[in-house]
């Protein structure tokens, strides 16, 4: 039987195609073995209208996935008659933040995996090593006040519709959709747990891809479609207040190398300030799932997406092809103390403020360009010399003072130093004591002679696996290394004072080093201690600034943390500029390196926090995440109660019908569930950290998407 020129009963039916470009709805007769490729010829056709249809794809709204593999049919997508499919751009207007607060509007493909999305927004930005960022949706304040499970969420129809008319979309849940397909590469459940082998057999690297050719695309809504960000921050300042990719064309260098002294009203106006650890760990909520697209996350066109520096591990940050990277690393960083996210002391934070100010200050000034040796350019001087001298220095390393010219010696730090392990309810003075260090253990002996002669120690540390955190306070003399050594009990905690400065770099120089499994004879041992040793002369106070306070306009709010805004203005203003006389001789650049080398020796700096409950514990605890290891932390104290080191693990799995984590360690198995965030968010920081510890000068220096995917996707 033949009805409206087609066969009745052959199997076909009408599919139900909404053009977003042109606002409008086409049906097209079809049947289940008709391949996504053939149905957007068909519709092309149709349309009758001559335009460049590259860039658009098939969105399927009710199911939350892009049609992208044009050669599967549509029974094997699983699209039936009653769907609704969406031919629309893949590339879409994204509202992007950068670190330094400023927004830029660009072009985003929003079909591709969140990962690869960043990989294309840093190339344009010019960002290098785009793997050690993201994207996270902006938040606000009340994201703070619940965890995750607890997040008040908006309500849906059955359609998927909220009230407003908006569709319901999948965000921050990181669900694997149902695709059999398997487009978006998403969470297989065959098996209760999925494992993610630290070692993986070796995968061919993979091209870091380029910007496909973007057709001309128009927003697209109906019924209100993709505005809504289900709970997560609605807010999006004026598109007035950002700047396109196209009025920065030829000029990033100049543009993002350098950023305004002060933020939009908006942007500074929309900042978070967490006030305890657990807000702090309940930030963490905002990251995208890199496995999945941004439209798959329920991000929409026009909506904002923040670029952020997730992992803190900066490979090879140079200043001759960084300029942009080490500014946005820098601006994160000052946000993240200015908004007391990370902690400091107040000497520390004068430091960062006279940074801060001599960076400003340069802003203004031409600076000299640099090589890859942080010199000036000599004539004679080219790209290859700058590469050997590099390779040189790091193939002879450093010499260090206490070794022998014998080559077989064990390299060892001999010193007198006091000593407290503190005791509760017990009030103890710090004890003199013999102190020596060599493979990685710390003798401690009552006498001089006990040390020379190796009698029996009162104590032996082993290093290897301790958290090792400074307590200085230098106007007061004070030099103490806090050690937190692993016990069948927990992290007990140790003490150790030196007299000054000198003696101080040399012993946590020697007990960081320890604590990742490193001896006195590592070539970087001088470095750590000489870093040391600048982080501290860079908090000295000056007896008299070397500008005039009335010379300068200061808005301390701009330079100090709110925690330390409690003296006058006119007497915060005198001590950044007392602290400014040590920075005073840096160049941009310069003062930029050191601001983020001085945030990287922070005791908190890199450590991602997340509320978890262990398994069999029905308490909440903290969750610290680093780059060599996890933590359990006390939530209110965030005082280290265990610590386990990813050299000694073996594998990371996830249930993800009851959303529980198992990371499997040499020692031990530990299980719990996260409840500020979802699993997959520290799945992903373990697997990408794990992905970040195989970059190397030998390996190639393409992106291996294949590989950072298989460490943090979840799957087999």
């Amino acid at each position: 039987m033949i009805a409206n020129g087609h066969v009745v009963g052959d199997g076909s039916w009408d599919l139900r195609v909404f053009v977003t470009d042109l606002q409008t709805e086409r049906q097209i007769r079809v049947k289940g073995d008709v391949h996504i490729g053939g149905v957007m010829l068909r519709l092309v056709e149709d349309l009758e209208i001559s335009m460049d249809w590259s860039d658009h794809a098939l969105w399927w709204p009710e199911q939350n996935i892009w049609l992208t593999r044009t050669r599967s049919t549509l029974d094997q997508c699983g699209v039936h008659a009653d769907a609704l499919l969406y031919f629309t751009p893949m590339h879409k207007n994204l509202r992007v933040q950068l670190p330094d607060l400023r927004y830029l509007d660009m072009r985003v493909d929003f079909s591709i995996k969140t990962f690869s999305a960043v990989a294309h927004v840093c190339k344009e930005l010019g960002i290098r090593h785009p793997e050690e960022l993201s994207f996270c949706k902006p938040l606000e304040s009340n994201h703070l006040k619940y965890n995750y499970k607890d997040m008040p969420k908006k309500k849906y129809d059955q359609n998927g519709t909220s009230r407003n008319g908006h569709v319901a979309p999948d965000t921050n849940t990181f669900i694997a959709n149902s695709s059999p397909v398997g487009s978006t590469g998403s969470l297989e459940n065959n098996s209760p747990f999925l494992c993610a082998p630290v070692t993986p057999s070796r995968i061919p690297p993979s091209s870091t891809p380029v910007n496909s050719p973007v057709g001309n695309t128009n927003s697209w809504k109906r019924n209100g479609f993709g505005a809504d960000l289900n709970g997560t921050a609605t807010y999006s300042p004026n598109l007035t207040s950002s700047l396109s990719t196209e009025q920065l064309n030829g000029s990033f260098d100049s543009s993002l190398a350098q950023s305004p002294p002060a933020p939009s009203p908006e942007a500074r106006k929309h900042l978070i300030k967490p006030k305890s650890l657990l807000e702090k760990a309940r930030m963490n909520i905002a990251w995208l799932d890199s496995s999945l697209s941004i439209m798959e996350q329920g991000i929409r066109e026009h909506d904002t997406l923040c670029l952020r520096f997730k992992f803190y591990v900066f490979y090879d940050l140079n200043p001759k092809y960084d300029a942009i990277r080490i500014n946005q690393i820098y601006e994160q960083a000052k946000w993240q103390l200015l908004n007391e996210e990370i902690e400091c002391t107040e000497e520390e934070m004068l430091m960062f403020a006279a940074l801060q100010l001599q960076i400003n200050l340069q802003a203004t000034q031409p600076q000299q360009s640099f090589n890859t040796n942080g010199k000036s350019p000599s004539p004679i001087e080219d790209d290859i010399d700058a590469a050997l001298n590099n390779l040189q220095t790091t193939l002879e390393g450093s010499n260090i003072s206490t070794h022998s010219n014998d080559i077989t010696s064990v390299p060892e730090l001999k010193d007198q130093l006091r000593f407290l392990r503190p005791k509760r309810f017990t009030l103890k003075a710090y004890k003199k004591y013999w102190f020596t260090c060599r493979d990685l253990h710390l003798y401690m002996y009552k006498t001089r002679e006990d040390m020379v002669h190796n009698a029996s120690c009162v104590t032996n540390i082993n290093l290897k696996g301790c958290e090792v955190t400074p307590d200085v306070n230098i106007s007061q003399n004070k030099y103490v290394i806090k050690l937190e050594v692993p016990s069948a009990e927990g992290m007990t905690e140790m003490y150790i004072r030196c007299d000054d400065e000198t003696q101080y770099s040399r012993w946590m120089a020697c007990c960081r080093l320890a604590a990742k499994g490193r001896s006195l004879a590592d070539s970087s041992y001088e470095n750590e201690k000489q870093t040391i040793l600048d982080f501290l002369n860079l908090q000295r106070r000056a007896e008299e600034p070397v500008l005039n306070p009335n010379s300068l306009d200061i808005q301390v709010e701009d330079y100090i943390a709110p925690k330390y805004l409690k003296k006058s203005k006119g007497k915060l203003t005198q001590r950044i500029l007392e602290a400014h006389t040590n920075v005073k001789d840096l160049s941009l650049v310069d003062a930029k390196m050191n601001y983020i080398k001085a945030w990287q020796l922070l005791p908190e700096y890199g450590i991602t926090l997340f509320v978890v409950k262990f398994m069999d514990c029905k308490k909440e605890e903290l969750l610290g995440v680093a780059y060599n290891r996890i933590m359990k932390m006390d939530i209110n104290t965030g005082v280290h109660q265990k610590t386990w080191r990813f050299n000694t693990m073996k594998a990371w799995n996830v249930n993800w019908e009851i959303k529980h984590m198992m990371v499997q360690f040499e020692e031990e198995n530990i299980v719990f569930s996260c409840l500020s965030a979802d699993c997959k968010v520290v799945h992903e920081f373990i697997g990408g950290y794990i992905f970040l510890s195989t970059r190397s000068k030998d390996a190639s220096q393409t992106l291996n998407e294949e590989l950072f995917h298989k460490l943090t996707g979840g799957w087999s």
